[in-house]
């Protein structure tokens, strides 16, 4: 062998061979990529809140308005019907009063921002009479309905809708059995009764609120019981919305 040869054999074995040695002998994992040795944890995938009560999704798009101008006479189906292709049925209505149950305005959910400007259109152009302007989701949440649907249990069933009566004129000295014989044939909730004074002239008024299963069981009783006397006094109903 020349000795050029020899020259570029001995070159080769100090460079490479002391090279290879030092990786010779060690476990196969100790040659893996860098990356097996980051000490940051994979980080799980973001869940979705199991919790139905933290899920959004359902009432991000609602959007809350205040009807005034109504007046004693003005009915959730005439708003309805006046707002038709704004996307709003019944359930989407509430009534606020006085305390002396005089109608003052209607809560209204409308379903989308579009809906609501939509109505604000309609209400510009049909019912000049009115007022709508936006109202807070804890405006709404706050007005307790008296008509509508719910699944509280009256007389022992499960009914789907509800409907409250009030009854004005009952004498000071009237017990809740002397309202239960007023409303004698009526089906009612005769838990739900609730006596309560309202400041009136010359003197104090009472008043009673009752709850019926369903818009058409109250309506009956306005029929049939509206101006009938309880201790002689006459009863003037009224069907809440």
């Amino acid at each position: 062998m020349s000795a050029l040869g020899l020259l570029r054999k001995a070159l080769r074995s100090h460079f490479v061979t002391p090279s290879a040695r030092a990786n010779h002998g060690l476990p196969v994992f100790f040659r893996q990529s860098p990356r097996f040795f980051s000490t940051e944890g994979e980080q799980p995938p973001l869940e979705s809140p199991a919790d139905p009560f933290l899920d959004t999704s359902k009432t991000a798009g609602l959007v809350y308005g205040k009807l005034s101008g109504i007046t004693r006479n003005t009915l959730k189906t005439d708003i309805v019907n006046l707002l038709e292709g704004c996307n709003l049925n019944l359930d989407d209505v509430k009534v606020e009063y006085n305390r002396s149950f005089t109608p003052t305005s209607m809560m209204m959910q409308f379903p989308s921002r579009q809906a609501y400007d939509n109505a604000f259109r309609v209400i510009g152009r049909k019912g000049r009479l009115y007022r709508l302007e936006r109202a807070d989701r804890s405006q709404w949440d706050l007005l307790s309905p008296y008509n509508g649907k719910t699944g509280c249990t009256l007389n022992t069933r499960v009914c789907s809708e509800f409907s409250s009566v009030l009854l004005q004129g009952i004498p000071r000295n009237a017990l809740v059995e002397d309202v239960e014989r007023f409303l004698l044939g009526c089906d009612y909730d005769a838990t739900s009764i609730n006596m309560f004074f309202r400041a009136s002239f010359p003197e104090p008024m009472r008043l009673a609120t009752v709850l019926f299963p369903s818009p058409t069981q109250a309506m009956h009783a306005f029929l049939t019981k509206n101006r009938g006397f309880c201790l002689n006094n006459q009863i003037l109903m009224r069907v809440l919305q």
